[in-house]
């Protein structure tokens, strides 16, 4: 099914999410204090070259805090915006990364804050699964509507030794088989704007999950941010980064190749002000929003409009 409107030319999260669940439903980050296997491996070592200490973490609760009082602190905040079910969030750093019984109680206790709650996202990576947390995941997901997020960011060999992800696509493409073996929705993260990476690059990421059984996908722009490794180079020796109207045109394209039955999480991404140092412009995630949005309309463009003409002609060869 589709979730496509006039003024919005792609599956929305939110339209995806009131035709499931019948009403607005929004996410509760919360965070469960854990770390990543890429910071503390002896070969990677520091993790992913945009990393920040929080992990993507920084807008999530505070670690110090109970999941309870996290949950009802920024429940409280978000209801100046927006009432409705929730989902609680596990997004700063790799939230599978601990022991399987830990794993089981703290996922367990985060479903169980609130009556209201109807469902848990978890991001993770896909070296820190293995069997016993794939099937703690598959048990999770039959008591609640579970998403697994899970970072690929590029395919480009030289873009993934550019940024230290530390593990390679027969991993990743593991990790999306199991969970989809046991019903799992899953999430996929890319960025665009690598130095590393062409555009053509960037269109080829698409045109591989599209041959994989995701449900979800995410974009995000390449954030510079302070006190990381992508941000001490960049400040030694500043490298090209997209503009906004290349980042529009771009995701724009990528948002024709994508196949039409994928859920777009997100179009762009945020970062705490004070930390980023380059591009400036993704701070003002409304208007890039639109201005993806309206170049859609003024292209009378959709989501999956290459996709699905390769298709058609690719049929229509094989009937003549």
């Amino acid at each position: 099914m589709e979730y496509m409107t006039k003024e919005k030319r792609y599956n929305t999260l939110n339209a995806f999410y009131r035709h499931k669940f019948g009403e607005k439903v929004f996410k509760i980050p919360l965070n469960g204090n854990f770390s990543c296997p890429n910071k503390v491996s002896n070969t990677t070592k520091g993790g992913c070259i945009y990393c920040t200490e929080s992990g993507s973490g920084d807008f999530a609760g505070n670690k110090n805090d109970s999941l309870k009082d996290q949950y009802n602190d920024i429940l409280k905040m978000m209801n100046n915006k927006w009432t409705g079910k929730t989902i609680v969030y596990f997004q700063a750093n790799t939230n599978t990364y601990k022991d399987v019984r830990e794993l089981e109680k703290m996922f367990n206790e985060a479903i169980s804050l609130s009556k209201d709650i109807v469902g848990l996202s978890i991001a993770t990576r896909c070296d820190a699964l293995d069997s016993n947390k794939y099937d703690l995941l598959g048990e999770l997901n039959k008591k609640t509507y579970l998403q697994v997020e899970l970072g690929l960011q590029s395919i480009n060999e030289n873009t993934i030794k550019f940024m230290n992800r530390g593990h390679d696509k027969s991993c990743f493409e593991k990790a999306v088989k199991e969970l989809r073996k046991r019903d799992i929705d899953v999430v996929v993260h890319i960025i665009n704007g690598f130095p590393t990476d062409s555009y053509n690059d960037s269109l080829n990421i698409i045109k591989y999950l599209n041959k994989l059984d995701i449900q979800g996908i995410k974009i995000h722009m390449l954030h510079v941010m302070k006190q990381t490794k992508l941000g001490n180079l960049y400040l030694e020796k500043p490298f090209k980064l997209l503009t906004l109207f290349e980042y529009r045109d771009l995701v724009i394209d990528q948002l024709e190749l994508l196949n039409s039955n994928i859920i777009v999480h997100r179009i762009t991404g945020d970062s705490p002000k004070e930390m980023l140092i380059e591009p400036t412009w993704t701070l003002k995630k409304f208007i890039v929003m639109n201005e993806i949005d309206k170049k859609m309309r003024e292209l009378d463009t959709y989501q999956g409009k290459k996709t699905t003409l390769l298709w058609v002609l690719s049929f229509n060869y094989k009937d003549t």
